[in-house]
């Protein structure tokens, strides 16, 4: 559809429909706020269905486009600037990462991007070191990797201009550990003892750490296992320092907002690891350990 002319209303809606999951992912990706995001995907629409579409060829091309610099106008309006998160969605894919994908080879854009919004991982950078142009550059080709001629397009400059800007955001770009809100110190501090105990072999320590019904769940390219009770848990993560990988770098993240981690060897993500805890007890583990699967969702940028 994205390369067809729309013409009635009624598929001009339903087309634009197909599309608004990702263009919301780019509008977020430059905005750092769903609220906001949200706001610049309804423009999109306003300003498409002011058009009627008869003339549009590409209509993703052309909602890219609009929705960059909707993003773009509101990046420069904003009153103040802070850090805000740039969320690389990876939720859906902790609750369905059993479910069959397509073949590598059979997989569709469509495909991959659901792929790209399954978890719920959201990275903290500090964006405000970027200028508007610089964001928008840096998440239309970095992330979404549209070729600058197209990057050029949404910016109104040209492909060197744009060239240059992605660039520069590239070398301010800086991944943090994530903001710290009420409650959330105490989480990452039980975060860091479990990670210390499991490091160090021991055992004691990790049980403390552990309510005595937690759950582990483990997705794997194989499929989803479950590890129940905290003297399981235990076990499990003591014999896994056994065969810990030389080189192995621990990246602070957070995951829908709570405590987890990247760990990653050789700059390649090899393990996300999201923890529930409550009353300073783990009482949930899940881990994501698919390296080619991360490797295509977690950007270069991030490890």
């Amino acid at each position: 559809m994205s390369e067809q002319r729309v013409s009635d209303t009624t598929d001009l809606a339903a087309a634009f429909e197909r599309e608004r999951r990702y263009l919301r992912s780019v509008a977020l990706r430059m905005l750092g706020s769903g609220e906001d995001a949200d706001d610049a995907v309804q423009e999109a629409w306003l300003r498409l269905n002011r058009t009627g579409g008869t003339e549009i060829a590409d209509l993703r091309a052309w909602l890219t486009t609009v929705t960059s610099r909707v993003c773009l106008d509101m990046l420069r309006t904003r009153r103040s600037r802070h850090e805000v998160p740039v969320e690389i969605d990876l939720d859906e894919l902790l609750v369905g990462a059993s479910r069959v994908m397509p073949d590598d080879a059979a997989r569709t854009p469509e495909d991959e991007l659901l792929l790209a919004e399954s978890v719920g991982l959201a990275l903290s950078v500090v964006m405000d070191r970027l200028t508007p142009a610089e964001r928008v550059a840096f998440v239309l080709h970095d992330i979404f990797e549209l070729p600058f001629a197209q990057v050029a397009g949404a910016l109104g400059r040209s492909p060197d201009a744009a060239k240059m800007l992605a660039s520069r955001a590239r070398r301010r770009v800086r991944v943090v550990p994530e903001r710290v809100r009420a409650g959330d110190a105490g989480d990452r501090a039980v975060v860091d003892a479990f990670f210390a105990a499991a490091g160090s072999g021991d055992l004691t320590g990790l049980m403390a750490l552990l309510a005595p019904d937690a759950e582990l769940h483990a997705f794997t390219p194989d499929g989803v296992s479950v590890v129940k009770g905290a003297e399981s848990i235990a076990a499990q993560a003591h014999a896994a320092r056994a065969g810990k990988a030389a080189g192995a770098v621990l990246r602070p993240i957070t995951v829908r907002g709570a405590a987890g981690v990247l760990i990653v060897v050789g700059e390649r993500p090899v393990m996300v690891m999201a923890f529930t805890i409550r009353d300073d007890l783990v009482t949930e583990v899940r881990t994501i350990t698919d390296p080619d699967r991360l490797g295509q969702i977690v950007p270069s940028w991030a490890v």
